[in-house]
């Protein structure tokens, strides 16, 4: 018989990143690195668990841990094979529920919980096979992966079988290709330098340190101060030079007018993208400010769902399409957007650091090179060197490229210390701050 999913376990992580100003943004300048994290217990002999988690920067992460919750009685009692033997019936059991769904539909809080407890089936479902999620996708036919996506909303612009004949075509490639990444990796690029809360010294010295480690393209974080994002544009590229790509990132602070004003500013330092330079949501926006200036457009981490990505390409509003592994419902819609890209002919460089992103979306960019896209052209995975010690299968890059994971699972595991220490609000990490700062009031 199969085993039982006993529990879903969750879990408020945080990490006080705000101290040192990392992750710091001109719409987030004091980000706690924090994640729901659950954990689907099974009563399987040895202990078998699937692990999953959704990003947030602090306080929104009583909310997502409390979304998950309610999630609960679709899966406690379900037997392991229920799961993932069909993971295409339990995306949408998640994210159909008539009142929860009520609260996007299909965007929000509710849907990024939901997102957390499928990529948690997706870890069991690797586990249990033996395999890394890219590998254990990258082995499905083409028939089985149209299986897992929901194309309603979708067909305007993807049909299914304008999806299978986008698999079936990079079908016969896939071994060559899974080769070449075990042995090549997966090229990536470094936020690190790019943090707003960073001094002058230290951009300039983390620049040169990103070029150093084989890195050819970093980002810097814009959107404050105009004169001071020209003077920190004007140290990274005397930093790294002509030939390194330096994308520049707003986090979604201008308005269209303002967004043109700027990156007229900062063209002549050649970036190489403009992410998020208004509101995710605003696609004809998005569309604006891709004509009205000369820097290519990425967006995509605040996305809420695969209708948005899919109005964003039939618009001709985005160059680069920025997936996050945790912000939709999980692998499933990541998949159904993957295809949308591949159908568009746009390339996918995914959005990453935080906590665990990184150790997730490898996997999805991944399998996008051996079974969807074929095509490294143009692609990078975001990577910034932080709370990687905190997972037991921590992403690992390697002269400026993500290395393919080999273990079972999605990377996704955190380590028991970092549960018990970073455990929101009682952990000890948590009640030391707490302590500190009662003594400075």
């Amino acid at each position: 018989m199969s085993p039982t999913i006993t529990e879903v376990d969750v879990y408020d992580i945080r990490f006080p990143t705000s101290e040192q100003l990392d992750g710091s943004d001109a719409m987030n300048p004091d980000p706690d690195y924090s994640a729901a994290y659950v954990v689907l217990r099974t009563d399987a002999p040895g202990g078998l668990a699937g692990y999953g988690l959704c990003f947030t920067i602090g306080r929104g992460n009583d909310v997502v841990a409390a979304a998950i919750g309610t999630l609960r009685p679709y899966v406690v009692g379900r037997t392991v094979d229920s799961v993932t033997g069909d993971l295409g019936a339990f995306y949408r059991l998640l994210t159909h529920d008539s009142q929860l769904r009520w609260l996007g539909p299909e965007k929000g809080v509710m849907h990024m919980a939901a997102g957390a407890v499928v990529n948690a089936a997706w870890d069991l479902a690797a586990r249990e096979a033996g395999k890394p999620v890219w590998a254990l996708l990258a082995s499905m036919s083409p028939d089985q992966l149209v299986d897992l996506v929901d194309f309603r909303y979708l067909s305007d612009a993807l049909t299914r079988d304008e999806a299978l004949d986008i698999l079936r075509r990079a079908e016969p490639g896939r071994a060559a290709r899974a080769e070449r990444l075990r042995k090549e990796g997966y090229p990536a690029y470094t936020t690190e330098p790019g943090w707003l809360g960073y001094s002058d010294e230290k951009l300039t010295r983390l620049a040169k340190e990103a070029v150093a480690a084989g890195f050819a393209q970093i980002k810097l974080k814009v959107g404050a101060d105009l004169q001071d994002d020209l003077r920190r544009m004007r140290l990274a590229r005397a930093a790294v030079g002509p030939d390194i790509r330096i994308a520049v990132d707003a986090n979604q602070r201008w308005d269209v007018a303002e967004a043109l004003e700027w990156m007229a500013a900062l063209a002549p330092h050649d970036p190489y993208w403009i992410e998020e330079p208004t509101s995710p949501d605003d696609v004809l926006a998005h569309a604006a400010v891709r004509a009205g200036q000369p820097v290519r457009v990425a967006t995509g981490e605040h996305v809420a769902n695969r209708v948005v990505f899919k109005q964003l390409l039939q618009a001709g509003a985005v160059d680069f399409v920025q997936i996050d592994a945790a912000r939709v419902a999980g692998v499933n819609e990541n998949l159904a957007i993957l295809l949308l890209a591949a159908k568009f002919g746009v390339p996918v460089c995914p959005h990453a650091g935080g906590v665990g992103l990184c150790e997730l979306v490898q996997h999805l960019a991944m399998f996008d090179y051996v079974a969807v896209s074929g095509s490294l052209e143009g692609r990078v995975i975001e990577y910034v060197p932080h709370l990687h010690e905190h997972f037991t299968d921590p992403a690992v890059v390697e002269n400026g490229r993500y290395q393919a994971p080999s273990a079972p699972g999605f990377s996704a595991r955190m380590v028991p210390g970092t549960l018990a220490d970073y455990r929101y609000p009682d952990g000890p990490v948590w009640q030391a701050r707490e302590k500190r700062q009662e003594l400075t009031r």
